[in-house]
């Protein structure tokens, strides 16, 4: 039996985060997000241990209720009803729920709570390297993503969150440079967290940072794009930049679904409260071989 510890922090929440499970020195491995919760980081980190040790029978050692409660608990439910909750609204962090069913179904696992904080030494370790992934997208620096699961002599194929390469990965937020198509490695693939980057990538168009910055802006759009707004106005490429203005008020963006249209297209569909209105989008973002854009948006109040 493979017993690990798995772990999340973000350093904000939401904020720059990270995740890792631990099993000793030659097994571990961590990624993370430049913009994500605590939640998802605890998510991912089981997720993640689920890919790489199929085929083991698993210990997990959590000091997340959410995360075990999700995994032995919740998951069934919400699966019956479409992914929503007791109340009718949509379950948050579900692309990673759904990854967790799959990776769940006919294995053997047992989850174990264990008290944070409290000196246990794989648990400890888990949050020093999902603490240090937070902090590596925070700073730009290169995130330590570790060896993975060796079964034997090969290690199992590492499916961590982020590019292959040991290269710095880019915060949404306090990006030093526009994006640029020819630095390899910058998004994940199609075949890797698609939902999960889009998802981010669909916020960081709602800030400021990005939204007023005509280079940043135009990176994360498709050169085909065009928009249709709640009000009926449609937008090309050149007068979305051009019209872009401050969102007033605090946004609060609920995912209500991340669909794979092909394996390079994906249809998010989101509600966003703003200002004491609420509208529901759908964005297309399309993956170029760099990076991931948005080539088509519409709104509905």
């Amino acid at each position: 039996m493979i017993i690990a510890a798995a772990d999340g922090s973000s350093l904000s929440n939401p904020g720059p985060a990270g995740w890792a499970w631990y099993v000793d020195e030659d097994r571990w491995a961590a990624g993370g997000w430049a913009h994500g919760t605590n939640n998802m980081g605890e998510l991912m980190a089981v997720l993640d241990l689920l890919r790489q040790t199929r085929g083991e029978e698993l210990r997990v050692l959590c000091d997340s209720q959410y995360a075990i409660n999700c995994c032995t608990k919740w998951i069934a439910g919400w699966k019956r009803r479409g992914w929503r909750k007791a109340d009718g609204q949509p379950v948050l962090n579900v692309d990673l729920l759904k990854e967790l069913d799959k990776e769940l179904a006919g294995r053997t696992v047992t989850f174990d709570w264990v008290k944070g904080h409290a000196g246990h030494t794989l648990n400890e370790r888990a949050d020093d390297l999902a603490r240090a992934a937070a902090t590596a997208y925070r700073d730009g620096l290169t995130v330590p993503h570790g060896p993975g699961f060796v079964a034997g002599s090969a290690p199992a194929v590492s499916l961590a969150v982020g590019p292959t390469k040991r290269e710095p990965e880019p915060d949404l937020f306090s990006m030093a440079e526009p994006l640029a198509p020819a630095v390899s490695g910058r998004w994940p693939a199609p075949e890797d967290d698609a939902e999960a980057t889009v998802v981010a990538l669909e916020r960081a168009l709602l800030t400021d940072e990005v939204l007023l910055d005509r280079d940043r802006h135009a990176e994360l759009l498709h050169p085909d794009y065009v928009a249709y707004e709640p009000g009926g106005a449609i937008r090309t490429r050149g007068s979305a930049l051009a019209r872009a203005v401050s969102l007033p008020g605090a946004v609060e963006l609920t995912v209500l679904g991340a669909d794979r249209l092909a394996g390079d297209v994906l249809l998010l569909r989101y509600r966003l409260r703003r200002a004491g209105e609420e509208t529901l989008y759908s964005s297309v973002w399309q993956y170029d071989g760099s990076t991931w854009r948005r080539r088509f948006h519409q709104g509905t109040v």
